[in-house]
């Protein structure tokens, strides 16, 4: 895929949020929010297929929805062979972690950079909005500094580095999505061992209250598949 490709992707993306946001006036907050349970329902109950043009990046099936209780009993993993989710019941983020990762988890008063590789998956569109897991975005990955202060995980896209934000490019927002966050809870984000393999990688549901700002805006929920990596300074 060239850059040109690229553009025209992302384009076609905020032509189609904008089309979400106007449609949505006609509708009430409370209708929806209904209506985005049902497109969450609807979509964790059908063989997904994720593309990339006439690529496959992810055929997942159907997803089995497992509650925080028995995630715990699990010692906080996900079967991926059954692709169990765990869903969150307070925020609504569902969470399949694919890989654990390596090294260490990020402890309270720790601060780091991570390196993030993604797609973003618009569920109520049914189609994909954003990535930089192509090889024309190999050199851009994702970068956010993130801080536990007293348990409470929070972080922001650094736009400043030379390779740009896709994020921050696409929605002007420096914040990281909650649902982002989430997962570096239960994960670890060590720099890579042996190969791209034992880097941590997770996938999640968000939904717009856990999303990012045009998310939030639009009300829609988003599907992401996402690697994290701690930056060695």
């Amino acid at each position: 895929m060239n850059m040109k490709r690229i553009y025209w992707m992302v384009l076609v993306a905020l032509v189609v949020l904008a089309q979400y946001s106007c449609g949505s006036m006609d509708a009430t907050y409370g209708e929806q929010k209904e209506h985005e349970r049902d497109v969450v329902n609807s979509f964790i109950n059908r063989n997904v297929v994720v593309k990339l043009g006439t690529d496959t990046l992810l055929d997942m099936g159907k997803v089995k929805v497992i509650t925080e209780e028995e995630f715990e009993k699990q010692d906080s993993t996900t079967n991926v062979e059954k692709n169990e989710f765990v869903l969150f019941a307070n925020t609504g983020i569902y969470m399949q972690i694919v890989r654990e990762g390596v090294g260490r988890r990020i402890k309270s008063g720790e601060s780091c950079q991570l390196m993030c590789r993604f797609w973003e998956y618009n569920i109520m569109g049914d189609s994909l909005q954003l990535t930089n897991k192509v090889p024309s975005y190999a050199a851009r990955p994702e970068y956010m500094n993130v801080s536990n202060n007293s348990g409470y995980i929070s972080g922001s896209f650094d736009y400043t580095m030379s390779t740009g934000s896709l994020m921050y490019s696409t929605y002007n927002d420096a914040n990281v999505p909650e649902g982002w966050l989430k997962p570096l809870e239960y994960v670890r984000v060590g720099s890579q061992v042996d190969g791209n393999a034992r880097i941590a990688k997770v996938r999640l549901i968000v939904p717009h209250s856990s999303g990012h700002s045009h998310a939030m805006a639009s009300v829609y929920p988003c599907f992401y598949e996402l690697t994290f990596q701690e930056v060695e300074n």
